[in-house]
């Protein structure tokens, strides 16, 4: 809020961002950032969201020697900041003198944090899950895996708690595991697909999860459904809002295969029982040029599995992906509930072959007790953003981990753990501790006024010395009049004596 702000503690509220202020305080080497959130987010106007997830990536790509942090609001902190804007704006109609004695008296605040030095975390592991639906024919099934990664990513990993993405993908997920498993409890309608379901850890870290969990597949075993006979894999990634569904593929699927199956269903399915959704495939090739890839089924991609994510983003680019404003409310129960319907009616085709039966399209596989239920969903959500699930949070004794692994038992066969650990040598990440530190907010007068306050007791101390030497002069110069004085009546007392004992003397003699 100053103009010079070396050494000062840059406040700044989220409703009052502005990425010119943030870079000011970058260039002119401020003490610190604190960036204030509001405690209800989706109170916020959108405009002011929207902004500052389009300035995260930003944030994060520039390197600063400022440390930044980010606070949620309280009463303390919202009292500090209006006393810091009030003292800074009032000088502005202030006389020089007015400006120099407020500048000497006013309050200020010491902005202090406790905590060490960030250090590498060398042994942390990224913990991935996975079950099973075995299908029943045969030994040489098709198997469709249905992937969702659980972490979540932002500026700052203690507020990042990922509700859309990708909360709205692990919840759609579950369900599908749900519904599932309850059609191949029946003889009647246990499909000739094998189900492989997949919660991967470390999504936001280029998919190292997934990364992992192939190479243990394809490269580490003899005998993996990865290695059989992949139909295709489907990627489920922030499905919890909009109008609009997106299969992004990296390579177009071919007609007569099962991914192309998949597609047209999808389709089918949302113009004929969905109609208010868009429904569209967005193909982009894999840029192994870049050091992060875009979808999660680019891994997938990469090792010749066929492989789509479906989102409801036109773009892997959206600031939505990443972003520490993605909270609770972003998520629409009742349009991931209808999302998580369409895709699994379109699966449902796809498995029992329906098109080919001559099914209709608006045939509704799941309804009455199969129907997908909306309470489910959002207790998932729910419980999915009480908490930050950035990975370098989550580790493998996290709650997360454990609940997620109940849920999966649940539902699933064979629910394993997949654990990740960054090769020390050459590692693809690192994570650090101290992401939390307490700051503390010390009431304090400015440096000018100790100044001011040394010059007074100077002054004084120096009054009060010419005082003490006046006040020896008076004395003695008093003193010496009363000597004088005392020495004159002496005199006087004297001479008087003198003269009388001659009028004595003389006297004697004329008696």
């Amino acid at each position: 809020l100053a103009s010079v702000l070396s050494r000062r503690c840059v406040i700044m509220r989220l409703a009052d961002f502005s990425y010119e202020e943030y870079q000011k305080a970058l260039r002119q080497s401020a003490g610190a950032v604190v960036i204030i959130l509001p405690k209800n987010m989706s109170a916020m106007p959108q405009d002011i969201v929207q902004q500052f997830m389009e300035l995260e990536p930003e944030m994060l790509a520039t390197e600063t020697v400022v440390p930044v942090y980010f606070a949620m609001e309280d009463d303390e902190l919202l009292s500090i900041y209006t006393q810091t804007l009030t003292s800074s704006s009032s000088q502005g109609s202030l006389s020089a003198a007015e400006v120099l004695l407020h500048t000497a008296t006013a309050n200020g605040f010491q902005m202090v944090t406790s905590g060490a030095q960030s250090k590498a975390i060398s042994d942390w592991a990224i913990t991935s899950l996975e079950g099973r639906l075995a299908g029943v024919g045969g030994e040489d099934l098709p198997t469709i895996v249905m992937v969702a990664h659980y972490d979540s990513f932002g500026v700052a990993p203690w507020l990042s708690y990922g509700a859309d993405s990708n909360g709205s993908g692990v919840s759609m997920l579950l369900e599908l595991a749900r519904l599932f498993s309850k059609l191949y409890t029946y003889k009647r309608t246990h499909a000739g697909y094998n189900l492989l379901f997949f919660v991967s850890g470390g999504g936001k870290f280029n998919y190292q999860g997934t990364k992992r969990w192939l190479e243990d597949n394809l490269d580490h075993t003899d005998s993996s459904l990865l290695q059989d006979n992949v139909a295709f894999v489907l990627c489920l990634d922030t499905l919890g809002n909009g109008d609009s569904l997106h299969l992004h593929v990296s390579k177009p699927p071919k007609e007569g295969t099962p991914q192309y199956s998949l597609l047209k269903e999808l389709e089918m399915v949302a113009a004929s029982q969905f109609p208010e959704v868009k429904f569209s495939m967005v193909h982009k090739k894999i840029n192994l040029a870049d050091d992060m890839l875009a979808w999660e089924h680019e891994r997938f991609g990469i090792r010749r599995l066929p492989a789509f994510t479906l989102s409801h983003l036109p773009s892997h680019r959206l600031a939505q992906r990443s972003s520490i404003m993605d909270v609770r409310p972003h998520v629409d129960v009742k349009k991931l509930s209808r999302n998580t319907k369409l895709v699994a009616e379109a699966l449902a085709r796809v498995i029992y072959n329906l098109t080919e039966k001559g099914a209709p399209g608006d045939l509704q596989i799941f309804t009455e007790q199969m129907q997908v239920q909306d309470e489910q969903l959002s207790a998932v959500v729910d419980w999915l953003t009480a908490q930050p699930r950035a990975a370098q949070l989550v580790d493998k004794d996290s709650s997360v981990v454990s609940t997620l692994e109940y849920h999966l038992g649940h539902y699933l066969k064979d629910v394993k753990r997949h654990y990740v650990k960054a090769d020390k040598r050459d590692p693809e990440f690192v994570f650090y501790d101290q992401l939390k530190q307490t700051m503390n907010a010390y009431r304090v007068k400015p440096a000018i006024f100790d100044l001011l306050l040394a010059v007074c007791i100077a002054a004084y101390l120096g009054m009060m010395y010419l005082a003490i030497q006046v006040g020896h002069c008076v004395h003695a110069v008093v003193c010496g009049l009363f000597q004088t004085c005392t020495t004159l009546h002496k005199c006087v007392v004297s001479f008087r004596c003198l003269k009388l004992l001659p009028m004595f003397y003389s006297n004697n003699n004329l008696l």
